[in-house]
C-alpha cells in the first residue's frame, strides 16, 4: 500500500503529482477497488451489453419538497417481493435482490443463463423523518418512497432573508 500521508504519483506526460489523503480515504478507496475487481471477475457489478447483466444497483434521487423526502430508486430487473424497505428516523435503508434467468433454444443449440445479484443503500435523511407515515410505491423498475418530515423538523426550518450588496 502507498504511503497514506503523502503519495509520489507519475501523471501520463512523465510529471510526478504528490498528493495528500487521511488513512480512513485511502483505506476506503482500496477496499473500493478490491470490492470493484472482484466483482468484475464474476460479470456482476459491469454492463457485459445488452444480453448480458447490468449490474445490480439501485440508481437513487432524494428530493426535499416542503413537508417531506421523495426517494426514487430505479431497480430495473428486481420484482416486488425481492424488495426490503426500512426507515429510521434518521435514515432509509432500500436493499433487494436481481434474480434474472434467460434461457434460448434454437437448432442446433441451447443456451441457459442465470444471473443474480443484491444491492443495500443506506440514505441519511435530511432532517428528522416520520418513520411510522412512510409510504412507498413500486411501478416499472422504479421504487417511490415518501418519507413526511416530523413536526419538530418542520418547526426548526428557518427561511432566510437574503439581502442585497
Amino acid at each position: 500500500m502507498k504511503n497514506a500521508i503523502a503519495t509520489k504519483e507519475k501523471t501520463s506526460n512523465g510529471h510526478v503529482t504528490h498528493s495528500r489523503s487521511s488513512l480512513a480515504h485511502r483505506f476506503q478507496h482500496e477496499m473500493n477497488k478490491l470490492f470493484d475487481d472482484f466483482g468484475q471477475g464474476f460479470g456482476l457489478f459491469h454492463n457485459e451489453g445488452k444480453d448480458g447483466f447490468a449490474g445490480c444497483e439501485a440508481k437513487i434521487d432524494v428530493k426535499d419538497a416542503d413537508h417531506k423526502i421523495i426517494v426514487t430508486a430505479e431497480v430495473p430487473g428486481v420484482e416486488l417481493q425481492d424488495l426490503e424497505i426500512t426507515a429510521t428516523p434518521n435514515y432509509l435503508s432500500i436493499s433487494g435482490e436481481k434474480k434474472a434467468e434467460k434461457e434460448e433454444k434454437e437448432k442446433g443449440y441451447y443456451r441457459m443463463e442465470r444471473e443474480y445479484g443484491y444491492f443495500r443503500r443506506v440514505i441519511p435523511m435530511p432532517c428528522e423523518i416520520d418513520k411510522d407515515k412512510v409510504d412507498a410505491t413500486f411501478k416499472n423498475g422504479v421504487l417511490t418512497i415518501s418519507l413526511p418530515k416530523t413536526l419538530s423538523a418542520l418547526e426548526q426550518q428557518q427561511k432566510v432573508t437574503v439581502k442585497a450588496g
